[in-house]
């Protein structure tokens, strides 16, 4: 039985539990093949399995970076690299994996497409974000390097914490910079892919029908989404065990890792949408939902220009809305490096132990880094904004010294030097909350703390002329 037709039948069964109802179009599942004279068996001409193995390689090489015993590691390290540049078989899924009921079908990239890696989708321009004027790949490949000798992927000296580095910034520099400045912008051109020729020698898909396959598949969404609430989509990405009867939309008992599971991007957006406040996740999902079907409308015939400009009206909705998730997700973690900082503050001021303390705001600080940096791989020129943020966040967190990592030697090695207080540190993340609201227009706003701003100017008095103010 079609996907379509499973889901349609779950959710119309469930409708008093997920609150949304299924209509045949609401499921990224069974377009129709299109192209013209197509001479094989397949019955439908959805295909984004390498976007699935790279979100699955992404999530192990997570938890690969959080392995390190703080002492130099050349079999990790080469473990690393062979799910980031490499393209051997036999890779297995290290995360996600089953939990109680919540099974999943594949145990290795494999299953899901071969030889396919990180490496090769990731940003090609300089990251202006990191010290050593690399491209997303070098920048990655180095941050691999430090994790594999870290102790659990964090090293203390510096407050880095590479597990998070390392996810957050693949997120944008692959996933991210793949979908957006590349399938959904320049892949989009009239004569590039085009919808009356198949995608290669025979392919069951159209050029325009892969493209977009591909970065709806970057995306990491459960092709039946708009079945389900933000909640239940996220608690699918929490492979949690009751939420098996959510996630298994063909009723074979196991979670497909390919269009059952929730990866990357997604699971962001519906944490943030499962506040209330925002609906990015649907609204994504939708504008992929419409795409695809009006390439499914055109038959195999080459867009017109009335219906290339109805795609690139979904291709920016999709986009916009996926800048302000990222943007959503710097909001919420300056926020609670802000609140880490408050709490270390104070702990200090009693003399307590803020070893635990300091962990939880290197693991934050990392995360706000990460998704700061993979705001800026979209192809679009941030300008000012870029700039700024930069500056605010640093490339560093601040430390107990009141110095931070500003560089990196010719030996690779960091470079730090003084920096503002703690304190004034704390203005700089409000001010990156601030920046998000003005510049992106965030919504869920997680993790406010902007309205400390006003007393913390007057609490710091003079030393607020010193902090960051770009």
């Amino acid at each position: 039985m079609k996907l379509k037709k499973i889901v349609m039948a779950l959710a119309i069964a469930a409708m008093g539990s997920t609150g949304v109802a299924a209509q045949a179009a609401d499921v990224y599942a069974d377009f129709p093949v299109t192209v013209k004279d197509y001479k094989g068996t397949a019955t439908q001409s959805v295909s984004y399995s390498g976007q699935m193995a790279r979100q699955v390689l992404h999530t192990s090489l997570k938890k690969l970076a959080k392995q390190g015993n703080g002492q130099p590691n050349a079999a990790l390290k080469a473990q690393m690299m062979a799910y980031f540049d490499g393209k051997d078989a036999g890779r297995e899924i290290l995360a996600p994996t089953s939990k109680g009921t919540f099974v999943l079908a594949q145990q290795n990239i494999d299953q899901l497409s071969k030889k396919k890696n990180l490496a090769g989708k990731a940003y090609k321009g300089a990251v202006t974000s990191w010290p050593g004027n690399m491209t997303g790949a070098e920048v990655l490949a180095f941050m691999i390097d430090k994790a594999s000798s870290a102790d659990k992927g964090y090293d203390a000296v510096n407050g880095l914490d590479y597990a998070q580095l390392i996810s957050k910034f693949t997120m944008g520099a692959v996933f991210y910079n793949q979908a957006v400045d590349h399938y959904l912008d320049e892949k989009l051109g009239a004569d590039v892919k085009p919808n009356s020729k198949p995608y290669k020698a025979g392919a069951a898909y159209t050029g325009k029908e892969h493209v977009w396959d591909e970065a709806f598949g970057y995306f990491g969404t459960p092709a039946h989404t708009l079945t389900l609430t933000a909640k239940q989509v996220h608690s699918i990405a929490k492979n949690k065990p009751d939420a098996l009867t959510l996630a298994d939309a063909n009723g074979d008992g196991k979670v497909s890792l390919y269009n059952e599971m929730a990866f990357a991007h997604a699971y962001y957006a519906a944490g943030f949408d499962k506040g209330g406040k925002t609906a990015y996740l649907h609204t994504i999902t939708k504008a992929f939902v419409d795409g695809r079907q009006l390439l499914a409308d055109a038959k195999g015939e080459a867009l017109t220009d009335a219906q290339r400009s109805e795609l690139k009206g979904y291709a920016k909705t999709i986009a916009d809305n996926w800048e302000k998730v990222i943007a959503e997700a710097v909001f919420k973690y300056a926020g609670s490096a802000y609140k880490d900082l408050e709490m270390i503050t104070a702990m200090l001021e009693n003399d307590g132990d803020v070893s635990k303390l300091y962990r939880t705001y290197g693991k934050h600080w990392g995360e706000l880094k990460g998704f700061a940096m993979a705001l800026q791989v979209s192809g679009k020129d941030m300008g000012a904004t870029g700039v700024q943020l930069n500056r605010l966040i640093g490339f560093g967190p601040v430390l107990l010294g009141n110095t931070q990592v500003t560089g990196i030697d010719a030996n690779g090695g960091y470079v730090q030097s003084a920096s503002v207080s703690m304190s004034e540190y704390m203005l700089q993340l409000l001010k990156v909350q601030k920046l998000m609201v003005d510049e992106f227009g965030v919504e869920a706003r997680n993790k406010d703390v902007l309205a400390g701003m006003t007393d913390l100017i007057e609490k710091l008095g003079a030393e607020a002329a010193n902090a960051e103010n770009d």
